[in-house]
């Protein structure tokens, strides 16, 4: 039996949930207008007409055809024109000839060129096709889950198509925040350097909270850092007053109120608390907030031992991971990394966060001991 290495069958297990998570977004349009299922009809009684499609508008009825036409022939300019000409006057192509994107895609490599006649053709049609059907937003679609296993991006074809997405654009920046930005705002998933690029490249194109969530593209920045650039000028923000908010509640190593007592003197051991089946959550240590921390811009921190803090952001339902017992989604980036010489040391992420559910510490020495945090930020 042959053997595949671990890395391999990890990456193939990404691949399978993401394409997974995608076939339901870009199906849930179909399967919630399928009619319920009814118990058959009595013999005297006549069966109801199943519901039909609208009929396309007048402009509609002929733009398929002609669609078709300028596949079969794009070398002819007035089969071209015709198709032009028809998909212009058309608003709300049907179904069908949105369909036809994907033939357009195939047909009009973006290899050869973004002007050429039948690329127009697919950015028209994409410009007015909803998300389920529209080639465009399956474009980018696809290239998430090809990234995850390692196929390089092409970068100016992608923001082409976020560019004509059309209606299908918050589609697509969806898709990008669930399997691009949440896996970059974690702090245990090894990042293919293909997605990395893939994000870093499209962001721009999502500008917004209408189209990405705040809290999922600030704690992707954290994450990443410099690695992603682009990410980071995205998730810029002006400065937030902000000063020590102490913790709603402290779970694991005790007492651990005494890192929050200002009293440097005082402190609690880390290194030996229990690693039970929260600790990728909860680490050693857990400050939590209730409500959320709003704003979260740094920390001071005195410390024996180096170690790291993670943020427990909250993020829309279903997006990153899940928390049972909470019942909310979050990420967790990694925002300080501290090297523990007893003395104070001041520790800022690489972008301000926002939704902190609570702050974990995780101790990287067998004597560690948390003498002092102070969490900067702000209700």
């Amino acid at each position: 039996m042959r053997r595949f290495p671990l890395r391999t069958l990890l990456l193939m297990l990404v691949a399978l949930i993401a394409f997974s998570r995608l076939w339901c977004v870009t199906h849930q349009d179909e399967t919630s207008e399928a009619p319920p299922a009814r118990p058959p009809a009595q013999a005297t009684t006549a069966a109801p007409a199943a519901p039909s499609a609208p009929a396309p508008s007048p402009e509609c009825r002929q733009v398929e055809r002609a669609l078709d036409a300028a596949l079969r022939a794009p070398e002819e300019p007035a089969t071209l024109a015709e198709a032009r000409k028809r998909l212009d006057a058309c608003a709300t192509p049907p179904p069908r000839t949105c369909e036809l994107g994907t033939a357009l895609v195939a047909r009009a490599p973006f290899s050869q060129g973004a002007d050429t006649p039948l690329r127009g053709l697919l950015a028209s049609l994409c410009e007015h096709c909803p998300p389920n059907v529209n080639a465009c937003a399956q474009t980018v679609s696809r290239a998430l889950l090809e990234t995850a296993i390692g196929q390089p991006p092409n970068i100016p074809e992608l923001q082409w198509s976020m560019d004509h997405a059309g209606p299908a654009l918050p589609a697509a920046c969806d898709t990008l925040a669930r399997l691009g930005l949440a896996p970059a705002a974690q702090a245990e998933v090894n990042l293919p350097p293909t997605v990395r690029t893939l994000v870093d490249g499209l962001v721009s194109r999502c500008q917004g909270p209408e189209l990405l969530p705040l809290s999922v593209l600030r704690a992707a920045a954290a994450q990443q850092g410099a690695q992603a650039p682009a990410l980071l000028t995205a998730a810029s923000a002006k400065p937030v007053e902000s000063a020590p908010v102490k913790p709603d509640q402290l779970l694991g190593a005790q007492p651990a109120l005494q890192a929050f007592d200002g009293d440097i003197v005082t402190g609690v051991a880390v290194s030996n608390a229990t690693r039970g089946d929260r600790w990728s959550a909860d680490g050693a240590l857990r400050a939590g907030y209730a409500p959320t921390l709003k704003h979260l811009m740094g920390f001071r921190i005195r410390a024996q031992g180096p170690g790291t803090l993670r943020a427990i952001v909250r993020t829309p339902k279903g997006v990153g991971l899940n928390d049972p017992e909470g019942g909310f989604s979050f990420v967790n980036p990694t925002v300080c990394r501290f090297r523990g010489t007893g003395e104070w040391e001041t520790c800022n992420p690489a972008a301000p966060l926002v939704d902190v559910d609570a702050v974990s510490v995780f101790p990287e020495s067998a004597d560690g001991k948390l003498l002092e945090l102070e969490i900067l930020g702000a209700r």
